[in-house]
């Protein structure tokens, strides 16, 4: 509908013609995508064969989880729990009794002596000259989110008087600069030895969680299933290090998917994502399409997969012949000549989110509504539905990506569960009521989580070393297996006595406290 903000044509957010011209080629070269539309479709072939010749063996053993039934049909036995070693939750266990015991304003204070994450916070006038007792402002304002007490429960708690933690929070605590701080923590994190240990940093998730609210708010929605009376939900990307690199708060009724791309995109971490992991909420055939012409993997986790429709891209008699098991799951025959007539503006449209143009949410919403008449969103449809199926068939055929992508999502559970314990306050029931008061707690609750996993993760890291150097061989196949996502060492509740200086005075020459052992190193 020319003119309109809401009806308009999805291309009129797109790179001009003119400015795509320029950036064509950069953009073909930062994803590996070539500009020739046959070129482009006889890779995606090539693609397509190689997943359906190892679905046709995994098909042809007949015994396994994936087989079909006596009537053709395709029998996905649910993935069985994964069995953790024994001697990875007895380390675990023991790592954990190693492990000092901190209230949470102590582990604040102790990560910023390392990282520096609350020098982050400016002001919002600009450089102004910072107060001595500005880092214990800080601390209990992040604390007075994350944990749901408020600022007027903090101030009685803490004995900071209202009116300066709610000058701090003015003027220090907003999205910039909790997303610098967040930065900061999650730098440090990935230098830590046990890190690596964990993941390799280039395959992350997603996941929403959801939060009741308390009072009226333009972004709660009443949602049986979670609430009681009305929520919200925080979308939040996950690395398979542990730790979050992107929060976003989300009205609970509205689909996940078109906000995937967007913290991946927006991403300002030095970790290079380049696969991404999430539950059937987070997928369409839009963000399959986009995920590969953006040059990254979606690999999701969906449900009841065997009644997807998948597509081939030649004649069904063809198709039997080369798989004779697996071709007769491809029901529908994809429209190549429309993908390959549209191929230069499918690029268009990655190149526009890979360069900032455009919000990955905005266009994903878009599209995925769009009627069939809209002849780009019909292309980027037949693209998805090819790349659904490429992975479909990979996804049946191999048990280890399978586990990957549970165990990764799995991470992101973890992470969920901390913050739980985290939110503890007024039965973990959000009470601000505007976008961005939620959004400026719901990072502030993530900085803290990133704050918990990080002193874990180094406690754990120098745990394992006191113990190697007792002679104790301990394998990273094992340590693998053990997550930082748990607050067993950590006090949420008590008092709260902001003590910057004295509790940096209990931390010792080596700069930590000292673990809960005998003739160690710290």
């Amino acid at each position: 509908m020319p003119g309109s903000r809401r009806y308009c044509d999805p291309a009129a957010y797109l790179l001009s013609p003119a400015k795509w011209a320029g950036q064509r080629a950069e953009f073909c070269r930062l994803v590996g995508k070539s500009a020739d539309p046959a070129a482009g479709l006889a890779r995606m072939e090539e693609e397509l064969h190689t997943a359906l010749g190892e679905l046709e063996q995994t098909l042809a053993a007949g015994d396994g989880p994936v087989r079909l039934d006596e009537a053709g049909d395709l029998v996905i036995s649910p993935l069985s729990a994964e069995d953790v070693p024994a001697e990875a939750v007895a380390l675990k266990a023991e790592l954990t009794e190693m492990l000092p015991f901190a209230p949470i304003v102590s582990l604040l204070i102790e990560m910023d002596q390392r990282t520096g994450f609350l020098g982050c916070f400016t002001h919002a006038a600009g450089k102004q000259a910072r107060s001595p007792e500005l880092k214990r402002n800080l601390i209990a304002v992040l604390l007075s989110q994350s944990t749901n007490l408020g600022l007027t429960r903090m101030a009685d708690a803490c004995g900071i008087s209202y009116d300066v933690l709610a000058w701090t929070a003015e003027w220090y605590v907003r999205e910039e600069t909790l997303r610098a701080a967040n930065l900061a923590l999650i730098g440090y994190h990935q230098g830590l030895p046990l890190t690596a240990v964990f993941g390799s940093g280039t395959l992350s998730s997603s996941d929403g969680q959801r939060f009741p609210t308390r009072g009226k708010s333009v972004t709660a929605r009443a949602l049986s299933r979670y609430f009681a009376h009305e929520g919200l939900s925080t979308y939040t990307h996950v690395t398979d290090q542990h730790t979050t690199y992107g929060t976003k708060v989300i009205v609970a009724t509205r689909r996940e998917a078109h906000y995937v791309l967007d913290e991946i995109l927006g991403n300002a971490t030095d970790i290079p994502v380049t696969e991404h992991a999430t539950d059937t909420h987070g997928v369409t055939l839009v963000n399959f399409a986009l995920f590969d012409l953006l040059g990254l993997q979606l690999s999701p986790r969906i449900r009841d997969l065997g009644k997807i429709t998948l597509y081939r891209t030649g004649p069904k008699s063809q198709v039997l012949d080369a798989f004779p098991l697996a071709g007769p799951l491809l029901t529908r025959r994809a429209n190549t000549e429309l993908i390959a007539a549209h191929r230069d503006e499918l690029l268009r449209l990655a190149g526009s989110l890979k360069f900032g143009h455009a919000t990955a949410s905005l266009l994903v919403g878009k599209l995925s509504a769009s009627v069939r008449q809209n002849a780009l969103a019909a292309a980027l449809k037949e693209y998805g539905a090819l790349r659904r199926t490429i992975y479909a068939a990979r996804y049946l055929s191999d048990a280890a990506y399978r586990r990957k992508i549970s165990r990764q999502l799995n991470k992101g559970e973890s992470l969920h569960a901390l913050k739980r314990d985290l939110l503890y306050a007024h039965e973990g029931a959000i009470r601000a009521r505007h976008l961005e008061q939620q959004t400026e707690q719901a990072w502030c609750l993530t900085l803290v989580t990133n704050a918990v996993v990080t002193w874990t993760t180094e406690y754990y890291g120098l745990a394992v070393a006191s113990l190697r150097a007792a002679g104790r061989r301990i394998d990273d196949q094992v340590l693998a297996h053990i997550s930082p996502a748990h607050s067993e060492n950590i006090n949420f509740l008590g008092s709260i006595d902001v003590d910057v200086e004295g509790e940096l005075a209990q931390l010792g020459p080596t700069g930590y406290r000292p673990l809960r052992v005998r003739d160690t190193l710290f």
